[in-house]
């Protein structure tokens, strides 16, 4: 039996349509507000439209792509780049982004129909796994590597509060209008040019 690769045999419209949303990721990271903890920024109102409209596997590449650009060394993390930001606190939500962008896609595509609440449905899981994974790196980092004793699990979820309840009314932004969007920008992209 032949060995497939998900991310091989990409079509000139698969690729240019992963850019397109790497692109948007970095945009989004440079549309900050300054907060205590982390800055506000809308990766993830991006990662959620990545996820829905792409799908799992475009989705997922065009996040692992953002994540080779920033550690490359290009600026494109909302607090830099470079081989050294794995040891930011805020690096695992860039590999949230990854697993969470896969998660919306997954359950999206099984979903099929982008209804308000099937995109709740494939939204919420993948918040879930973004903030999951980003809140158990940033406690991994903050009592480990910075040897911060007062960075308890809780003290950095009581924390996140204010991100998660931005990115929750986010996402339900992302449902309603991707009941509408989303199709319309499928159907776009299926579109043949002659």
């Amino acid at each position: 039996m032949e060995r497939r690769d998900i991310f091989m045999k990409l079509t000139v419209k698969e690729i240019i349509t992963t850019a397109l949303f790497t692109a948007l990721m970095v945009v989004g990271a440079f549309v900050r507000i300054p907060f205590p903890l982390l800055p506000l920024t809308l990766q993830t109102f991006i990662c959620a439209l990545a996820g829905l409209i792409l799908g799992h596997r475009l989705g997922a590449l065009s996040m692992i792509i953002y994540t080779f650009l920033g550690l490359a060394g290009l600026p494109v993390f909302a607090n830099g780049g470079g081989i050294a930001y794995v040891l930011d606190k805020s690096f695992g939500f860039i590999v949230g982004f990854i697993a969470g962008t896969f998660v919306i896609g997954k359950i999206a595509e099984k979903l099929k129909t982008a209804s308000v609440l099937n995109n709740i449905k494939a939204l919420l899981p993948g918040l879930l796994v973004i903030y999951s994974t980003g809140i158990l790196y940033m406690f991994l980092i903050m009592r480990i590597y910075l040897g911060n004793r007062q960075a308890g699990l809780i003290f950095i979820l009581t924390a996140n509060i204010p991100y998660i309840i931005k990115d929750i009314i986010l996402y339900f932004i992302v449902a309603v209008a991707g009941a509408t969007l989303v199709p319309a920008v499928k159907k776009a992209m299926s579109v043949r040019v002659s």
